[in-house]
């Protein structure tokens, strides 16, 4: 009798570490990225439908039917809690409840979630939160080169074993490398985040060695890149150029809707705001226990946002009520209409109001902003909650920051330099532009060739910038606004974003060459979140008006000259730009 238990057991042992039975297979793996919030299918002013999760999840759900679920992992690459009225609401008003993101992307059955540098900028109790829901129903929340700086261990998980399409699967997780050079340290304290490279490939071959998976998957929350090794923060052709032994590589970040494939390796990246799922298929063989003849493809899978899925509009609905009423509530008057657009052409009532707002905060004298929402309209009127996610769409928060009058200068021209170029005649461009469409702002025909969330002008000076100079020689700063003369061995208070002061779009480092690293040492006050710096002047004044945000005593005044050359290509590149007004 125990010699037949024995033999039962071994054999029992043996079937249960056998490999996967031969056949012909199809794995299949679905993504999204960069969601930033789009999970509810209505808009809460108006109720226009959008793209979102709802409607992902329709192409999702017939995908899978089509493949079969035991057959399909879905992934998501990150930037999930951030860029939406709904994240907003239940990241900071409603604390008390369970998240609905976890409870979102249980329904949805993500497999994995990636961390994304704007999960990260939540904050500490919002992502260590959703980290710990996101795993009770079996979701890991992967960033493994987020590193813990007391033991050098990964503070998210790096990877998960599936089994799919009977075989093993490992799926590996990384957030993005340059988020040092974007977020305050508080947002990340305790963390440092490393290069992907080595480390993706080192952990890759660690994971195989120990699980043995028939299938890898690397998730990265980072862009697409150039491949050329240069862009810290957008690793994925250069991780798709090297990587071994891996099958489906997801990118994200940059909001680049592409594919590539080889013979041996995928790269997915749906792009942005739920408009695409990206869909890799992997049909291979199994021959004598082992993997044989893999096939590789891919593709983009638009989503129609009129097809949702309606039984997951049911079940969310009250938390959409919830975000709707939060998102109505008034806050304000607004005097007159604000363009969002007008920042690039000069000074204009919206940029003014940004200035106005964090010059105000003590001890700033001075003001770097750039206009963050790139063509948005706010009518004048009752403001409501919703309102000020147009004037103010992140959650930066400000810093007041000391420099010098010579770094505030070179600051400015490298600021000018992403924006425009030297002109010496009235029908050449003065911005830097170029004709073709920019799926990051769904604009046709012309975009800016650089991010214009970097356009940063300056308040409480006055000064021109000159179009027929080169870099370096546009700025003529005057006087500060009291009359006093600016010095550029003098220190200036001057209020910036976070994200500036981190480094952002690379303004303070290779623009006014200060040491981002350091920022702590120059750093004189730190404020809460700007848009509730904006909140709190609206319960303050009770309205935005004209004179009050666009006193030149106040913010100073600057303008492109000179004004013969300037006037009219600064017209002519925003009609190319935005059309005729």
């Amino acid at each position: 009798m125990k010699k037949l238990l024995t033999f039962i057991f071994t054999a029992v042992m043996l079937l249960s570490c056998s490999g996967p039975k031969d056949g012909n297979y199809t794995f299949q793996l679905l993504t999204t990225n960069d969601v930033h919030g789009s999970w509810f299918d209505s808009t809460y002013v108006g109720g226009d439908l959008k793209k979102s999760l709802y409607a992902a999840k329709f192409y999702i759900d017939s995908a899978r039917t089509a493949i079969g679920e035991e057959n399909t992992l879905l992934v998501d690459a990150g930037d999930c809690l951030q860029g939406d009225n709904v994240a907003y609401y239940f990241n900071y008003v409603e604390t008390e409840t369970p998240h609905i993101y976890p409870r979102l992307a249980a329904y949805m059955g993500y497999d994995v979630v990636t961390v994304g540098n704007h999960d990260i900028e939540t904050g500490h109790p919002v992502y260590d939160r959703i980290r710990k829901d996101l795993e009770s129903y079996g979701i890991p929340f992967l960033g493994g080169n987020a590193i813990k700086t007391d033991n050098g261990k990964p503070y998210f998980q790096t990877y998960k074993m599936f089994k799919k399409a009977g075989v093993k699967v490992a799926v590996l997780g990384y957030t993005n490398a340059n988020i040092k050079a974007w977020l305050t340290e508080s947002l990340w304290s305790g963390m440092t985040f490393e290069s992907l490279l080595p480390l993706v490939q080192n952990d890759v071959d660690a994971v195989i060695a120990k699980e043995k998976p028939e299938i890898v998957i690397v998730s990265v929350h980072s862009g697409t890149g150039e491949g050329d090794g240069s862009i810290l923060e957008s690793q994925g052709l250069d991780l798709y150029k090297s990587l071994k032994n891996v099958d489906f590589l997801v990118c994200a970040h940059d909001h680049r809707a592409v594919t590539f494939q080889s013979d041996s390796i995928v790269l997915l990246n749906a792009g942005s705001r739920a408009g695409y799922v990206a869909q890799g298929l992997l049909n291979f063989t199994v021959k004598d226990g082992k993997v044989v003849n893999k096939e590789l493809s891919a593709k983009l899978i638009p989503v129609d946002q009129s097809k949702t899925d309606q039984k997951m509009r049911v079940d969310f609905h009250e938390d959409f009520e919830k975000v709707k009423a939060f998102t109505l509530q008034e806050v304000g008057k607004l005097d007159m209409d604000l363009y969002t657009r007008e920042s690039f052409q000069g000074q204009c009532d919206y940029i003014n109001f940004i200035h106005t707002v964090q010059i105000g905060c003590t001890p700033a004298q001075l003001s770097f902003a750039a206009p963050l929402t790139y063509n948005g309209t706010i009518k004048a009127g009752t403001l409501i909650y919703n309102d000020l996610f147009t004037l103010y769409p992140y959650e930066n928060q400000l810093f007041v920051v000391e420099l010098s009058g010579k770094e505030i200068k070179d600051y400015l021209e490298y600021s000018y330099d992403n924006w425009i170029q030297t002109a010496s005649k009235p029908t050449d461009h003065v911005f830097k532009i170029r004709p073709r469409g920019d799926s990051r702002y769904d604009q046709a025909g012309w975009s800016f060739t650089g991010a214009t969330f970097n356009f940063d002008s300056m308040a409480g000076l006055n000064y021109t910038v000159d179009v027929t100079k080169p870099y370096g020689e546009r700025l003529n700063i005057t006087t500060l606004v009291d009359g006093s003369a600016f010095s550029l061995d003098a220190k200036y208070k001057v209020a910036m974003t976070s994200y500036r002061a981190s480094g952002g779009g690379d303004l303070l480092p290779k623009g006014a060459g200060v040491d981002t690293d350091n920022i702590d040492e120059r750093v004189v006050e730190r404020y809460p979140e700007i848009r509730e710096i904006i909140y709190d002047y609206l319960k303050k004044n009770g309205s935005i008006s004209h004179d009050k945000v666009s006193d030149p005593s106040v913010i100073g005044t600057w303008s492109f000259v000179p004004e013969k050359i300037a006037g009219p290509a600064v017209e002519n590149d925003m009609k190319l730009l935005f059309g005729q007004k």
